[in-house]
């Protein structure tokens, strides 16, 4: 069995590092976060590369690829920390396309591939979802709510909400009338989880690298912090954790195209472990960076911060859990004697 990507995925996921990586370096990533702006000429690029559609339909103006080239492209742009629309865009347009009815999925898939019409998912917790990113600029928005229901509302709506994320905007949706999405909008929404959690993998991956970069260079007594067990432990720490979340990562991804009964416990393993490692990675690499690390100056805080709002989103890791104890539970009562 090859675990490896084929050519295309080798393709998309060098694409995607080499043109983030120009787009977003330290200075300019610093100029958007503090002034909560995205760049609009780099949405504009990579819609032209059909990188919002890339999971939808072509019958709906998509790529039509799976999700694992969904999942390529969010850990690069959890790795570059890139300040755009994009996964509240594809979340939207994950649930439309699963859960949308033919009406739903023609009105709005699109627009949503496009880049045109912007879509995005909040989750309504006492008839309020408090933190759904870019509802200011969306067209369309899904609202999940907790007695298993979902609707779509026209967009845009909400108040901003500052969150500690700089990179992403925030608004407050109150719950409202809409329609309802009548399909199996629950597959939708666990392939948005699953490419959550690749988006923490990439800040992870980053974060980690920043570490180890400043472990090696950093000296005391003129030796590199790194050669000390205590720093080089964290280091390791660091990198198994990244290794794991991503293993779980890429597991859900294979299983909503190859094995999609697995999905559920897939997705919500992948989101519950990256929510965790997204958050102690990225704090450990702040230990290992010692003062300088709670600069403002430093741009680690960029990452922390976008690794504990990730966490939150789509559900915490604790609420993640306590649905694969049910799932577990009901695979248990379902097996035969």
């Amino acid at each position: 069995m090859n675990f490896d990507f084929n050519d295309d995925q080798q393709s998309i996921k060098s694409t995607a590092k080499e043109l983030l990586a120009s787009r977003f370096k330290p200075e300019r990533l610093r100029e958007l976060a503090e002034s909560r702006t995205y760049d609009d000429a780099f949405w504009k690029e990579i819609c032209e590369l059909g990188w919002p559609g890339i999971f939808i339909a072509e019958e709906h103006g998509g790529q039509g690829l799976g999700q694992v080239e969904l999942v390529i492209l969010m850990e690069e742009l959890g790795y570059a920390l890139a300040p755009c629309p994009f996964f509240s865009n594809a979340a939207a347009g994950l649930l439309i396309q699963h859960g949308g009815s033919d009406e739903q999925r023609a009105r709005w898939l699109p627009g949503i591939a496009s880049g045109e019409k912007l879509g995005t998912v909040g989750s309504l917790v006492d008839g309020q979802a408090s933190l759904v990113p870019d509802a200011e600029t969306a067209s369309v928005i899904v609202l999940v709510d907790h007695q298993g229901g979902a609707r779509v509302i026209e967009g845009p709506a909400g108040e901003p909400v500052e969150a500690i994320d700089a990179t992403r905007r925030f608004s407050s949706v109150p719950e409202a009338e809409g329609e309802a999405l009548e399909g199996d909008f629950v597959v939708g929404a666990d392939r948005a989880v699953g490419a959550l959690a690749a988006e923490l993998v990439g800040v992870a991956q980053r974060t980690m690298e920043m570490a180890v970069e400043y472990a090696k260079d950093r000296k005391q007594f003129d030796t590199p912090i790194g050669a000390f067990q205590g720093v080089s432990h964290r280091c390791a720490q660091m990198l198994l954790e990244v290794e794991g979340a991503r293993s779980a990562a890429y597991y859900a991804a294979w299983a909503a195209d190859a094995e999609p009964e697995s999905l559920a416990m897939a997705a919500s393993m992948a989101k519950a472990y990256a929510s965790d490692a997204g958050w102690r990675v990225s704090a450990s690499s702040l230990q290992v960076h010692g003062g300088i690390g709670f600069t403002w100056e430093h741009d680690l805080h960029f990452f922390l911060k976008r690794a504990k709002t990730d966490g939150h989103l789509l559900g915490t890791a604790r609420e993640h859990r306590e649905r694969i104890a049910r799932l577990a539970e009901l695979g248990a009562v379902a097996a035969p004697a």
